[in-house]
């Protein structure tokens, strides 16, 4: 078992390098886990997926897409019907009217195409900062940003990766440290290593393909 270190011990950007390197080598095919077809299915299931696993969202979206398949069909929908499909996700009061919301901006201004802008994305309804950056990252490849989620903000901080525990702190640090090239893949295969190995309450350390480099910060009880 390696040896946990204190923080101050943790250079992150020379731990950045070689938490890149072995999470290219432990997942080199990660990619987004919400099952979608073009820009507007994943920003639909990422607006669902807000306190929701990409599993449950996943069993959702077929169903919806079917009935409403693109943003002008979406907006126009009775809303009883959306929220009874999306029931299941949590939240769907709020999600019906924020993906209505959001696909009736689309239809009226976009043409009911997905803008490639970081600004246009998140003046949409239900769309902030970490879904438009899940979109533009992993529809269009276009690294605005590094997506934190739950996996990530608790993985960049065992990791070394950051010392600060707020989702936009852990962004800003990671964007300084990480390059550029690599935001996007970042986040998937953390995403990954997080679902697989380093739990939240209790960690697979023994077995987790970072045991070499992770210092195990604020870790307290692993397996």
């Amino acid at each position: 078992m390696a040896r946990k270190k204190d923080a101050a011990a943790v250079d992150p950007t020379t731990q950045a390098r070689r938490v890149v390197k072995s999470l290219k080598l432990a997942y080199p095919e990660a990619t987004c886990a919400l099952v979608h077809d073009g820009p507007f299915q994943l920003l639909v299931a990422t607006i669902l997926s807000a306190q929701c696993t990409d599993a449950r969202v996943n069993m959702v979206t077929p169903e919806l897409f079917r009935r409403f398949p693109d943003a002008r069909s979406l907006a126009a929908a009775e809303r009883g019907e959306v929220e009874e499909v999306i029931r299941s996700t949590g939240f769907f009061r709020a999600k019906a009217k924020n993906l209505q919301g959001m696909a009736a901006a689309l239809d009226e201004k976009y043409g009911g195409e997905v803008p490639r802008n970081l600004d246009a994305l998140t003046a949409l309804p239900g769309v902030g900062r970490k879904t438009a950056n899940v979109v533009l990252g992993t529809a269009f490849g276009l690294a605005t940003g590094v997506v934190v989620d739950t996996h990530v903000k608790r993985l960049a901080y065992r990791l070394g990766l950051t010392t600060r525990r707020d989702p936009v702190q852990v962004e800003r640090d990671l964007m300084a440290e990480v390059p550029r090239k690599e935001w996007v893949d970042l986040s998937h295969r953390l995403i990954q290593l997080g679902r697989r190995s380093c739990l939240a309450r209790k960690p697979r350390c023994s077995t987790c393909p970072m045991i070499e480099i992770c210092p195990r910060l604020g870790v307290t009880s692993s397996a």
